[in-house]
């Protein structure tokens, strides 16, 4: 019995000391396991700080770039005004250049980064381009680009312009230089394309409000605006069926001719009402080969434009300064003097509206030859030449009492 106690005793002090050899390995291998995977853990969570840290740096290095192309640029020592530069290509580091040299970016280092971090797919236009002082470096990346979404500004263009009244618009308003809007709107291969007959686009410039891009090809504007004057023909025309027809057998007009006379009623008078009088007159004189017009217009604004284009044709264009004088009408040189060169002169001498095509395709029924201003802004149209002369002196008394009268040339 005894010797079974001890070894039962035995048996349960042996029992212990096995439980706490086995807590003890297990702590020991729970506290090796622990010493062994520090390490490891510790350098994973290093490079997880860094990484982290490296997408933070490069998540506000890229907001700072991206704030920074918001800001304006210098407005440089001059103020804001428009800077022209060319780009021989699509280079950007090329454009970079040329920005600075024109004081356009104040930090080229940074415009190259924004370029080619944040529009690296983004291609420039070659060519020349119209900018502006104090543009963010945003917009001008857009404008060089002449991406979809770049600033725009509205137009206004009033009937009765001529090109390069509106060029001068344009340019003032950052759309394209006055000097390639010109040269586009008589460039021979677009003219074909957009069909066109004559050496420019004078006449089919339509005259209306534009949402234009700022930066725009010239092109393109001319594109736009002869599409808009033929679509508002196309609509003009089914209004007025037959019209045209019967203008082509009676005074051989196709559509440059209806947009000539149009464009000369236009510059005659500002008034609505009368127009459709004016254009009668004007058809009347095509119509009449004797007598005192002898198919002549004889109207003050053919000669104008023949100055303002041609002046190195004409002797007595030397001397207009913006005003017709006497001299303007009695020179045979000027191919658009109506004075001395019966029917219509060469072309379109402005852009017509609406207004003024339809007094051409719709004009009055009269027997009218002649008109001149009544002094009170409009006029008095008159049938014989003798009527006319009344007319004519009626208008230089009021003028001798000092009240304002327009013209009094013979129309």
């Amino acid at each position: 019995m005894e010797g079974a106690g001890r070894r039962s005793a035995a048996r349960r002090s042996g029992g212990r000391k096995v439980e706490r050899a086995a807590r003890g390995r297990g702590a020991s291998g729970r506290s090796g396991g622990a010493g062994r995977g520090r390490p490891g853990g510790d350098r994973r969570g290093s490079w997880l700080k860094i990484g982290l840290l490296g997408l933070l740096a490069g998540v506000l290095s890229v907001s700072g770039l991206l704030v920074w192309s918001l800001l304006p640029g210098s407005a440089g020592e001059e103020g804001g005004g428009s800077v022209v530069i060319w780009l021989d290509g699509s280079d950007k580091g090329q454009a970079v250049e040329r920005l600075a040299e024109a004081g356009l970016v104040q930090s080229p280092r940074l415009m190259r980064l924004y370029l080619s971090v944040l529009l690296p797919g983004v291609e420039l236009d070659a060519g020349e381009h119209l900018l502006r002082r104090g543009l963010s470096p945003r917009e001008l990346s857009a404008r060089l680009a002449r991406l979809p979404g770049r600033s725009s500004t509205r137009v206004a263009l009033p009937e009765g312009w001529h090109r390069r009244k509106i060029a001068e618009r344009l340019e003032r308003s950052e759309v394209c230089l006055a000097d390639a809007f010109v040269e586009a709107s008589e460039r021979a291969e677009l003219l074909t394309a957009l069909d066109v007959a004559g050496p420019s686009a004078e006449g089919y410039l339509f005259p209306a409000t534009y949402e234009l891009a700022h930066n725009t090809p010239p092109e393109d504007v001319v594109r736009r605006m002869v599409k808009e004057t033929r679509k508002r023909l196309t609509k003009l025309f089914a209004k007025h069926p037959g019209a045209l027809e019967r203008l082509r057998a009676s005074h051989g007009f196709g559509e440059r001719e209806v947009l000539t006379l149009a464009s000369i009623v236009e510059k005659e008078t500002g008034h609505g009402e009368e127009r459709p009088l004016v254009a009668s007159v004007f058809l009347n004189r095509l119509a009449a080969t004797d007598g005192e017009t002898r198919g002549r217009l004889q109207s003050d604004p053919t000669a104008v434009y023949g100055c303002l284009y041609e002046p190195s044709l004409a002797p007595s264009c030397a001397a207009f300064e913006g005003r017709v004088l006497p001299a303007m009408l009695r020179d045979p040189a000027n191919r658009y003097n109506t004075y001395r060169h019966a029917g219509l002169p060469p072309g379109p001498i402005a852009n017509p509206g609406l207004e003024a095509v339809e007094a051409v395709l719709a004009p009055a029924q009269s027997d009218y030859l002649f008109f001149v201003a009544d002094g009170a802004g409009r006029h008095t149209f008159s049938r014989t030449f003798e009527e006319h002369q009344r007319a004519v002196s009626r208008l230089r008394a009021l003028r001798t009492a000092g009240s304002p009268g327009l013209d009094t040339e013979p129309r």
